[in-house]
């Protein structure tokens, strides 16, 4: 693996520090700004939003930039959002940063899957795009406890400042091993497109102009991902993040108000769920490429049982602290393989498959914390994210089963509806 790819992912490490560090967090912002818990929770909605709108849009915008500086010109952006966070008085004001640096956080996440790719062979796609995602769950295990400890005896706003600091290695580190290389120069022959598009989709056929020597047009690369299969993928993704980031967006509340643990336990509880998310991205990397759809399958039923298995046992410690580890490795686990198959699906779209990954990621990253909100605001008790997630995981069971139903109908010898 090259180390360049490594590089990618300490930057990402340093950006999901920042995603998800809000978790440990939410209870202290809410206090010093005079919002509600809920409130406070839509910061981690808002940065949600803006990798959704930003994810096709910066990839579009820096589709022809050379790939190192786009990625500085991202994190710089992403660094300079963060220190204006840490300065600020006004919620109004935080809330404009979050969505500012999820805008730079979508850009770099979009061209660092492309440019880790870029740089393996086929074969080790699965494991470069772990490698990449692994820099979240590293975040998960480090940073996010790490933020919560400065939350805790150094105020939220050390936490800001900590990320800024530590994104500044990652700018070095990308000037030096990040290859400055522009995007596709020569897209694949047309007998190549085909070969790969029917193994991967027996639907899908190679672009019209493939094989001219020139990039994919952003109108083939939208065609490309526009199949239904990928669309029904990139909806059953956004739906298991929902599920996830419903449930550990309010991890805080619901360990310390329900399960009883003291506000000390917040940080290692949090670490708990990053071990497991690491854990799961190892074991996806390393298992995926062979078996993708049926680890993903397996994942999704394994998460659905696991939410409703916290939601009966909150009040446990020694069940909630055990659920919190085998969730974050089932999450983050199937979310990377779900990443790896929507590039797998989409061949002809090489600049913007990632983008799209991201964007579907980051809707049910917006849509579970402020699904679990309402619940909260309704008066159903901290406990009622973990049933929403549940609930969302049985839609991406039911749509995941859609989509393999899809597959088989566009299969050459499937049965198909004949019409008198």
């Amino acid at each position: 693996m090259p180390f360049a790819v490594y590089v990618l992912g300490l930057a990402v490490f340093a950006q999901g520090t920042s995603e998800f560090m809000l978790s440990g967090l939410v209870s202290g912002i809410a206090e010093d700004l005079h919002v509600s818990i809920p409130a406070a929770g839509l910061l981690t909605s808002a940065f949600a939003v803006g990798m959704v709108i930003g994810a096709p849009l910066m990839a579009l915008f820096s589709r022809r930039w050379p790939r190192r500086r786009a990625l500085l010109i991202f994190l710089s952006v992403f660094v300079a959002a963060h220190v204006v966070g840490a300065v600020t008085p006004s919620y109004e004001v935080l809330l404009a940063t979050r969505i500012v640096g999820a805008l730079a956080n979508a850009g770099f996440w979009a061209v660092a899957l492309v440019a880790a790719l870029a740089m393996v062979e086929p074969a080790a796609r699965a494991r470069a795009t772990s490698v990449v995602v692994g820099g979240v769950t590293v975040a998960c295990v480090v940073g996010v406890p790490a933020g919560a400890l400065l939350g805790e005896h150094l105020g939220w706003r050390a936490a800001f400042w900590a990320v800024a600091l530590v994104s500044l290695p990652a700018l070095v580190a990308i000037v030096t091993s990040v290859p400055d290389e522009r995007p596709v120069t020569e897209r694949p022959t047309r007998a190549t497109t085909t070969a790969t598009a029917t193994a991967t989709n027996p639907s899908a056929s190679a672009s019209p102009s493939a094989g001219t020597g020139a990039p994919p047009t952003v109108r083939e690369e939208l065609r490309s991902l526009t199949g239904r299969r990928v669309l029904l993928t990139l909806l059953t993704m956004a739906l298991v993040q929902g599920a996830t980031f419903c449930a550990f967006s309010y991890l805080e509340p619901l360990a310390t108000r329900v399960t009883g643990l003291g506000a000390g336990w917040v940080p290692a509880l949090l670490a708990l769920f990053g071990v497991g998310s690491l854990v799961g991205v190892t074991l996806s990397g390393r298992v995926a490429d062979a078996r993708r759809g049926a680890f993903v399958v397996a994942g999704m039923a394994s998460l659905a049982l696991g939410w409703v298995a916290l939601a009966l046992s909150a009040v446990s410690p020694v069940a909630a602290i055990a659920l919190v580890f085998v969730q974050g490795m089932l999450a983050f686990g199937t979310g990377s393989a779900m990443i790896s198959q929507v590039f797998q699906l989409a061949p002809g779209a090489p600049t913007l498959a990632g983008s799209f990954a991201t964007a579907a990621f980051n809707i049910g990253a917006a849509a579970g914390p402020l699904l679990g909100g309402l619940t909260i605001d309704a008066g159903l008790g901290f406990r009622s994210p973990v049933w929403v997630s549940a609930a969302l995981m049985v839609l991406a069971l039911t749509l995941a089963g859609v989509t393999r139903l899809v597959a088989a109908l566009a299969r050459p010898d499937s049965p198909k509806l004949q019409l008198q």
